[in-house]
C-alpha cells in the first residue's frame, strides 16, 4: 500500500489540480501532496533497508538503489514545487487556466519519475521513462516563447528517437530471456538469466539501450538537446529535469551493469568508461566557453552523469560507493543552482553571463546563492560532489586505472575552473555601465523562492559535512544493488 500511495498520490493532486479549487489551491496542493510523498518515499527508503519488498501484487518492488532514486525524486520533487508557488506567479505572466494545466502536468511527470524505479516489470518501466518526456516537454514549451517551443520539440524529437532504440534494446533482452527460459521480465530475473542468455542477443540489447537511454540522460554525443531544454524551462522543472529525471533514467542503465556482467564473456565497463569520459571530456570544453548560466549549469549535468558513468566502470564496491554518492550530491547541488539561476533571471530579467556583473552589491541573496551553488557543482570542499570525486579517484587509482583517473581528474580541475571563472565574474565583477549614482533595478523575488533556497541548502552542505548512518547504510546498499 505505501509504494502504491506513493503513485496515487500526485495523480489525485493532479487531477485536484485542473478542478475549479485548483483556480487558488493548485499550488498549496501540490506542495503538500508533495510532502506527503516524500514523507513515504523515505520510509519506503527504510523498509528497503531491510531487503527488497514488493507490493500491488509484485506490481511494484523497492531495493535499496530504487529506494535512493525514490528519495531524491520525491526531495527535489517537494522542493521544486514549493519553489513554483511564487515563481510561476510571479508577474502574472500566466492566466489561471495555465497555471492550473502546469501543476496539473507537474504532478504528472513527477509521478512518471516516481513510478521508475519502483515498476517491478522492465517493459512497464520503458513506459514509465517515456511518459517522463511526454509530459514534461508540456512544461519545458511552458513559457510559449519561439525559443521555449523550439527546445521543446527539441526534446521531444531527440529523446523519443532514442525511447526507439531503446525499446527495440529491450525487445531484444526480452527475446533473450525467453531463450534462457526467464518467465518474470524483472531486474533480478534478468540477473538469474544472464549467464543462460545467448551473447548475441544481450550484447546488442545492452548498446541499444545505453545509446538510447544515453540520449536521456545527457550523453555525448546525444545531449544536444539538454543546454535548449534547460535554459528555456522554468527553473523549477529545469531543477526536476536536471537534478533528477536524468538520475532516474541513468538508473535504469545502471541496472543493465549487473545483468551484462553475469553474462560470461561480456564487459559492460570500458563503454561505461568511454561514454563518460568523453561526456566529462566534452562538458568541460563547452563550460569554458558558455555565455547562458542556465546552460552553464546544464553542462555541469552532462559532466555529472558522466563522472557516475567512469565511476560505474570502475567497478568495485568503492567504485559503486561514489557513483550512489555522486548520484546523492548531483540531485541536490543541480536542483540548488537552478532554483538560483531562477532568482537571478526573476531580479534581474536575463540569463546572459556577461550581462550579469557586480552581482553582489546589487542582490546579495542571489549572489551568495550563486556561489553556493558553483561551489557544490564543481566539487570543492565542504560539498558532497567533492566527497564523491574523491572516493571515485581513490577507487580508480586502488584499482590501477591510472589513465582513466588521470583523464578525468584534468577534465574535473578544468571545468571546477571554468565553472568558478563564470560565477566570479557575475558576482564579482564591475558592470560595463558601473557609474557614480547609478541603480540596478530589481524585480521582487517571491518569497517561496527564498524559502526555498534556504530549505534546499540545508541537505546541501549538510551531507557534504556529515552523512547520518541511514544515509551511508542505503548508499553502499545501493552501491550493491549495481554490481559493487
Amino acid at each position: 500500500m505505501q509504494l502504491a500511495a506513493i503513485l496515487i498520490i500526485p495523480a489525485i493532486a493532479s487531477c485536484f489540480s485542473l478542478l475549479p479549487l485548483g483556480r487558488r489551491f493548485a499550488a498549496p496542493i501540490t506542495v503538500i501532496t508533495s510532502a506527503i510523498v516524500l514523507v513515504l518515499a523515505i520510509s519506503a527508503a527504510a523498509n528497503a533497508m531491510r531487503g527488497p519488498f514488493s507490493a500491488a501484487a509484485d506490481l511494484l518492488t523497492c531495493d535499496a538503489l530504487g529506494a535512493l532514486v525514490l528519495v531524491l525524486v520525491a526531495l527535489v520533487g517537494f522542493t521544486a514545487a514549493l519553489y513554483s508557488w511564487g515563481y510561476i506567479a510571479t508577474g502574472g505572466r500566466h492566466s489561471l487556466p495555465d497555471v492550473q494545466r502546469y501543476y496539473s502536468l507537474y504532478n504528472l511527470f513527477l509521478l512518471s519519475m516516481l513510478a521508475v524505479p519502483l515498476l517491478a516489470n522492465v517493459a512497464l518501466m520503458w513506459i514509465a521513462v517515456e511518459l517522463t518526456t511526454l509530459l514534461s516537454a508540456f512544461l519545458v514549451g511552458y513559457e510559449d516563447t519561439p525559443e521555449a517551443l523550439e527546445a521543446a520539440w527539441k526534446y521531444v524529437v531527440l529523446t523519443t528517437l532514442g525511447a526507439v532504440l531503446a525499446l527495440l534494446g529491450f525487445l531484444i533482452l526480452y527475446w533473450g530471456s525467453r531463450t534462457a527460459g526467464l518467465a518474470p521480465f524483472t531486474w533480478v530475473g534478468l540477473v538469474d538469466a544472464a549467464p543462460h542468455m545467448p551473447p548475441a542477443l544481450l550484447w546488442p540489447a545492452f548498446l541499444l539501450i545505453l545509446v538510447g537511454f544515453g540520449t536521456k540522460v545527457g550523453l555525448v554525443p546525444m545531449h544536444t538537446w539538454l543546454p535548449d531544454a534547460h535554459s528555456q524551462a522554468p527553473a523549477s522543472i529545469c531543477a526536476l529535469l536536471s537534478g533528477v529525471e536524468t538520475t532516474t533514467v541513468l538508473y535504469v542503465v545502471l541496472r543493465l551493469f549487473p545483468v551484462v556482467s553475469g553474462a560470461p564473456g561480456l564487459d559492460a565497463r570500458p563503454w561505461f568508461i568511454g561514454f563518460g569520459l568523453l561526456s566529462v571530456g566534452v562538458a568541460t570544453l563547452l563550460l569554458i566557453y558558455v555565455r547562458d548560466f542556465k546552460r552553464m549549469f546544464a553542462f555541469s549535468t552532462v559532466e555529472h552523469m558522466g563522472i557516475i558513468l567512469v565511476a560505474a566502470g570502475l567497478g568495485g564496491a568503492e567504485a559503486h560507493l561514489g557513483a550512489a554518492y555522486q548520484m546523492t550530491g548531483h540531485a541536490l547541488a543541480k536542483s540548488f543552482c537552478f532554483f538560483a539561476a531562477g532568482l537571478m533571471a526573476t531580479a534581474l530579467g536575463t540569463q546572459e553571463i556577461a550581462s550579469v556583473r557586480g552581482l553582489i552589491r546589487s542582490s546579495p541573496i542571489a549572489a551568495l546563492a550563486l556561489v553556493a551553488g558553483g561551489f557544490a557543482i564543481a566539487g570543492a570542499p565542504p560539498f558532497a560532489i567533492f566527497v564523491s570525486e574523491l572516493v571515485i579517484v581513490k577507487a580508480g587509482l586502488t584499482s590501477g586505472q591510472f589513465a582513466v583517473i588521470g583523464l578525468l581528474t584534468l577534465f574535473v580541475v578544468v571545468a571546477f575552473c571554468a565553472v568558478m571563472y563564470h560565477v566570479n565574474s557575475m558576482v564579482f565583477g564591475t558592470p560595463a555601465t558601473d557609474k557614480p549614482g547609478s541603480k540596478v533595478t530589481m524585480a521582487v523575488v517571491p518569497r517561496s523562492c527564498k524559502a526555498t533556497l534556504a530549505l534546499a541548502a540545508v541537505p546541501l552542505l549538510a551531507v557534504g559535512l556529515y552523512v547520518p548512518q541511514p544515509l551511508q547504510e542505503l548508499l553502499r546498499a545501493a552501491a550493491a544493488a549495481m554490481g559493487g
